[in-house]
């Protein structure tokens, strides 16, 4: 893989470490959006909205980070922003996003989530990304996984929940941690789950087998 930085657009540790994993550290350089307030997803209830306004959130973390690249970055560098969702399905099949839970009473917050929306059911989880360079190449699009969990007993519950897992991660739990415990099947990449799918980006990146992606 040639040299080129890969800035990457996120204060995720999570996206870091699964980076890594592809480009070398000293090849990437971190440079979070200056915003944190983004777009919410409250009301959005049809598959087509909520995709709507996940574009419109990552392109809006798109034009924050092309602003605060240097000459250099913007002539040899390729950037790269992402947002993950957790989307779930109602009873009466709407859809509703799932954010991290609020900081007080997360319990019965995340404790109503895994009865009503996880337990012996399928979810699904939404990467929104962008990749772009000054060569004009860019790429914009939205991976979705699919993960289903087997049943969940009101003592797996009490154990997950007393773990605190849940705090701080968008739909309550962490697929990549104690959570991996409840999965019974996952449809897509599982890299995706927790921030960043791998295998798209494998083939985006330099050297990765795109002829029409980046060089």
């Amino acid at each position: 893989m040639p040299m080129r930085p890969v800035i990457l657009g996120s204060r995720s540790p999570r996206r870091q470490e699964l980076l890594k994993l592809l480009v070398p550290a000293g090849q990437i350089v971190i440079k979070p959006p200056r915003s944190a307030i983004e777009a919410g997803f409250d009301k959005l209830t049809q598959h087509g909205e909520i995709m709507g306004r996940l574009r419109e959130i990552i392109q809006a973390k798109q034009r924050d980070v092309d602003e605060q690249l240097s000459p250099e970055e913007k002539a040899n560098g390729i950037a790269l922003v992402a947002d993950t969702i957790i989307v779930v399905t109602n009873p009466n099949g709407t859809l509703a996003v799932l954010g991290q839970p609020p900081e007080h009473d997360w319990q019965a917050t995340v404790g109503e989530w895994f009865v009503r929306y996880y337990s012996g059911q399928a979810h699904q989880a939404w990467t929104g990304l962008c990749l772009w360079d000054a060569a004009g190449v860019s790429i914009e699009t939205i991976v979705t996984t699919t993960v289903v969990f087997r049943d969940i007993t009101p003592a797996d519950l009490d154990w997950y929940l007393g773990t605190e897992e849940s705090v701080g991660k968008a739909g309550g739990y962490a697929l990549q941690g104690l959570a991996s415990v409840f999965v019974r099947r996952v449809e897509g990449s599982l890299t995706n789950v927790v921030g960043l799918p791998l295998e798209f980006l494998r083939r985006a990146l330099p050297g990765g087998g795109y002829k029409s992606f980046f060089r």
